[in-house]
């Protein structure tokens, strides 16, 4: 499917020009729902002017009207030629200089929450190196102690479907070499919607760790027959006869 040029500059046009839903935003943007709601509460694309695609002849105000009277209809981007093959482009993805200051927070956010993520992956969803990466793992980064971890879509350096798409990757990967995950460590792994599908694992509480194994009287050879148990009992109230130095103090 193609997108408009300037996704997101067109995603805040839409926004504060439209009553259009996020939804619809979204699906004719390319951007996630999520970040559209971003945009709408000032979280996301702070700073960037909004690309008003009427005048850019990429969208009709026919289109908005329609979209605005009918919550579930799909907006139809205009047939730009010069747009074409731009699905298909492969490279590393270009960074604006404004943004490169932005990329080691970004790769702390990402090494913070989601382990589960390859260097590779997240070079390519940050477009940085290798390299950079590693120095912030070891917190070798010339810049280390000025980096705070910070959600690399609200500072605009990949989209929430990009994000979503290489944690899954990254889940059905370590499912397919027998990882155990925690419940803390699923829930950093996937997304609010695939967790809250997931079924409950049974956990004994805190005070009860270390009983998983506790059973009571799991065997019979341990058990006394009732002969036995009444002879134990007796012998708890038999004295031991007197001797001659008992009967001598006495």
């Amino acid at each position: 499917m193609a997108y408009p040029l300037m996704q997101k500059a067109t995603a805040v046009w839409l926004v504060e020009n439209t009553t259009l839903t996020f939804q619809q935003i979204a699906d004719f943007t390319g951007l996630h729902e999520l970040e559209v709601n971003g945009i709408a509460d000032g979280e996301v694309a702070q700073g960037i002017k909004g690309f008003d695609p009427i005048a850019n002849r990429q969208l009709a105000a026919e289109e908005i009207k329609k979209g605005e009277q009918d919550p579930k209809y799909r907006l139809k981007l205009f047939h730009n030629p010069a747009a074409e093959g731009e699905e298909k482009r492969k490279g590393p993805r270009y960074t604006p200089l404004s943004k490169r200051q932005d990329r080691p927070a970004a790769i702390a956010w990402l090494v913070k929450f989601h382990p589960e993520l390859s260097d590779g992956q997240i070079a390519k969803l940050v477009g940085t190196t290798k390299p950079t990466i590693q120095s912030i793992r070891d917190r070798t980064h010339w810049n280390i102690t000025n980096v705070t971890p910070v959600d690399p879509v609200a500072l605009g350096l990949s989209k929430q479907g990009e994000l979503d798409a290489a944690v899954a990757k990254a889940v059905r990967k370590s499912a397919t070499e027998g990882g155990v995950m925690s419940d803390a460590e699923r829930m950093k792994l996937v997304s609010t919607e695939q967790s809250l599908s997931m079924e409950v694992e049974p956990r004994l509480p805190s005070s009860m760790s270390g009983l998983e194994n506790f059973k009571l009287g799991s065997r019979k050879e341990d058990r006394l027959s009732p002969q036995a148990a009444k002879a134990d009992a007796e012998s708890l109230f038999n004295l031991a006869p007197a001797t001659d130095e008992d009967q001598e103090e006495e």
